[in-house]
């Protein structure tokens, strides 16, 4: 019997819900994480125990989704969600069960479960409970729906967009009959919210495997829910610095870039706007004039829709504005660069030029590396030896100007710019005697 390592307060619980006379069982997704040798993020008990029940067992309970059958079990301020089994009644919106019947058959429990290997149960006692075949489908590395893979899709339309995302943090292949579904269905998706769909959109572009989301388009997902994109893997890139269409570039793009949150939305976004620019000149050859406008105006319209919070659009903005902009690789250029970038963006900004370098054809690419590595060690060097790149670290405040009799107001940021200017030139300026006696000759 295979036996897994179960916390010792999951455990517990389910001991007490055992003496207590009823049956209880790790089950999902961290049973799934446990068979592969993962950390589970946290871990779900299923009970044939009814919510009141369970409330009556444990002395600490939150009602966290009681109406579903969900009460979250505290333990030493740590929460595990304990819920009945149940049968999802008719759903009517793509999403939510028109109502919940509670049962006391695990099996029951479990068809209706998104994913085979979402639909394991463990206790140390009865071991696996494995009613469809989800340890085959794990050993064969294949997302498979339970049962009836339409059904499960029309019970929740967002498990189409998790399947990918499962697929692209497993490394798993989708099964065939699953697929099919998903391409039939995937318009059901647009009753999904917003959130939702930006939840799994960047599960996926933070897994393993996020170029996984060619499968999406493949699909009709990305149809749905992110158009843009299909109209990128429709554009070929017919310029010698380019091998794939844009989309396929973006994909490459992802790959190489590390799993930030905000670094992976601004690859797959930042040449989403050259479908819309792409111009072909005499000789055949594409250019995408003004893609980076474009882009940033796109990437801004597709955050503010799929409700991303003000930090990743901020961000995802600066790195998509400036991801084709190339300093010369000198340390005057690279300070001017950092104060027009920001100093807490110009190393990301340094990491998509990488991946975007690399996501290209192999035309002129080591010169295109070398020069961004060498921006990367000037930068190193400029910031080693604090050397000033902005007003917050001028030797020279609008006080001191006041004090020296200039008015209040813009003529106060006028100056105060000149002399950054200066500092940025020559670092060594950048002394408050120096940049007083300047200030002094702009009076």
């Amino acid at each position: 019997m295979t036996q897994i390592h179960l916390p010792d307060r999951v455990r517990y619980i389910i001991a007490k819900l055992e003496a207590a006379g009823y049956e209880a069982y790790a089950v999902g997704g961290c049973v799934r994480d446990s068979l592969l040798g993962r950390k589970p993020n946290d871990w779900d008990v299923t009970t044939s125990a009814k919510p009141q029940q369970i409330k009556a067992v444990f002395r600490h309970t939150i009602d966290t989704g009681i109406q579903h059958g969900t009460v979250t079990v505290m333990l030493d301020r740590e929460g595990f969600e304990v819920t009945t089994y149940r049968i999802d009644g008719e759903y009517e919106d793509s999403r939510h069960p028109k109502e919940v019947i509670f049962t006391a058959n695990l099996i029951e429990d479990l068809k209706r479960r998104d994913f085979t290997i979402n639909a394991f149960a463990y206790n140390d006692q009865s071991g696996i409970v494995d009613a469809f075949d989800g340890m085959e489908d794990l050993e064969r590395g294949v997302i498979r729906c339970v049962g009836e893979a339409a059904e499960r899709f029309g019970e929740d339309a967002l498990r189409m967009l998790r399947a990918v995302r499962f697929s692209a943090q497993l490394g798993f292949s989708i099964a065939q009959e699953t697929r099919a579904a998903i391409r039939e269905l995937a318009p059901s998706l647009s009753h999904i919210s917003a959130e939702r769909i930006q939840a799994e959109l960047v599960k996926l572009l933070l897994s393993a495997h996020p170029d996984y989301m060619r499968d999406a388009c493949e699909l009709g997902i990305t149809a749905v829910v992110l158009p843009e994109l299909d109209a990128a893997f429709a554009t070929q890139q017919h310029n010698p610095h380019h091998q794939y269409t844009v989309g396929e570039h973006l994909m490459q793009c992802l790959l190489h870039t590390r799993a930030d949150r905000s670094l992976r939305i601004a690859a797959l976004l930042h040449d989403i706007g050259k479908p819309l620019v792409r111009t072909t000149d005499e000789e055949g050859i594409d250019h995408f004039y003004g893609h980076v406008e474009e882009s940033e105006r796109m990437a801004l319209d597709i955050l503010k829709r799929l409700k991303f919070d003000n930090d990743t659009i901020d961000k995802v903005q600066k790195y998509v504005r400036y991801h084709d902009y190339k300093p010369e690789p000198d340390a005057r250029s690279v300070r001017r660069a950092v104060n027009k970038i920001g100093e807490a963006y110009f190393p990301q900004v340094l990491e998509i030029r990488r991946a975007d370098a690399l996501a290209q054809s192999s035309c002129q690419r080591a010169e295109k590396l070398a020069r961004i590595d060498e921006t990367a060690r000037l930068y190193a060097e400029i910031m080693a030896k604090n050397q000033c790149i902005s007003l917050r670290t001028l030797e020279i405040t609008g006080n001191d100007l006041i004090a020296l009799g200039v008015p209040k107001g813009r003529r106060i940021g006028e100056i105060l710019n000149r002399l950054l200017d200066d500092v940025l030139q020559e670092p060594e300026n950048n002394v408050h005697e120096y940049l007083i006696e300047k200030a002094k000759d702009m009076l």
